[in-house]
């Protein structure tokens, strides 16, 4: 019986996944976030079987956190194959599941949203571990970049624009001044009753200082809008800043953006590129890992997502 020279009439054609550049990128940040988280829990891990008091329990969970890392690694770099247009044979020998197991297993926007509400492990900062100097009181100013010191940056400069006193806020909220200043300082974490307090009683904006409240308190983003949470946490950090100029802003970047790329950040429509959100959260004193759960999480809503399991 002769071969066929052309395939099943009867049998639709498989589609080459569409490029897609945008797709790959975040999918590239995130085997980096990734491979960063994979550091932070082989070194638990290492530490942990240095101790032989540990107990079996622990080094279990750690080791299947290793797993979960692993997984996530595999999806993205499944989805970043496809998103590039590469055929999907060429990991299969590495992976063993098969392309059609893969393509199913892992549908780029089912992984997109996995990806971007993933939770990551923090090091513990260099600073942390060193001894507490107790000559006199710690200072905040080496935790500027913190979330919470964020957020009483941006209530202090509340007070002060409206130039109620402590002390008279501390009357109107009804406890003592010196706990009111430890919640200006950053020492004392405020609740988002205080918060809301000091915004009603010094005219401030109570809806641009819930997502610098949120990530201090970390607390997940409310609201429904991703990309406009994300344009608010941001004008909330350059509030904080004490509001400073578009040239100020751009100068402390050593211009690596442009003025039109601050507005679209501040002001949409959209969402723009990692490098520009990351490059503004620094001028800005945020910590980029702060951001790029929200970056992608703006990101991610843009797309149509499908009812699928990322992780199968």
């Amino acid at each position: 019986m002769p071969a066929r020279s052309h395939p099943d009439p009867n049998r639709p054609p498989r589609s080459q996944p569409a490029v897609d550049a945008a797709r790959a990128a975040r999918c590239t940040e995130a085997i980096r976030d990734i491979a960063e988280d994979f550091v932070v829990r082989a070194e638990e891990l290492l530490h942990q079987t240095h101790n032989p008091d540990t107990p079996a329990t622990d080094l279990v969970v750690t080791v299947a956190e290793l797993g979960r890392l692993t997984e996530e690694a595999t999806a993205a770099l499944v989805v970043r194959q496809r998103s590039q247009g590469e055929p999907l044979k060429e990991l299969t020998p590495a992976l063993g599941p098969t392309e059609d197991r893969l393509r199913k297993k892992y549908h780029p926007q089912a992984v997109d949203l996995r990806l971007a509400s993933r939770s990551r492990p923090r090091r513990e900062p260099p600073d942390s571990r060193l001894p507490e100097d107790t000559s006199g009181p710690p200072s905040p100013k080496n935790r500027l970049r913190e979330p919470g010191q964020r957020l009483a940056c941006a209530l202090t400069l509340m007070r002060a624009q409206s130039r109620v006193s402590q002390r008279a806020l501390a009357s109107r909220m009804r406890i003592d001044p010196s706990y009111v200043s430890r919640i200006l300082s950053g020492e004392r974490d405020a609740s988002w009753q205080h918060v809301l307090a000091i915004c009603d009683l010094c005219n401030g904006d109570s809806a641009q200082m819930k997502p610098l409240w949120e990530v201090a308190s970390n607390v997940p983003p409310t609201g429904g809008d991703p990309t406009r949470y994300l344009r608010t946490y941001l004008r909330a950090l350059r509030y904080a800043a004490g509001s400073p100029s578009t040239e100020t802003i751009l100068a402390s970047t050593q211009h690596a953006i442009a003025a039109a790329d601050l507005r679209h950040a501040l002001d949409g429509p959209g969402t723009p590129a990692w490098l520009v959100v990351r490059t503004i959260t620094n001028a800005l004193w945020g910590l980029p890992d702060i951001t790029l759960p929200l970056w992608r999480r703006a990101t991610a809503c843009q797309e149509t997502s499908l009812p699928a399991e990322a992780f199968g």
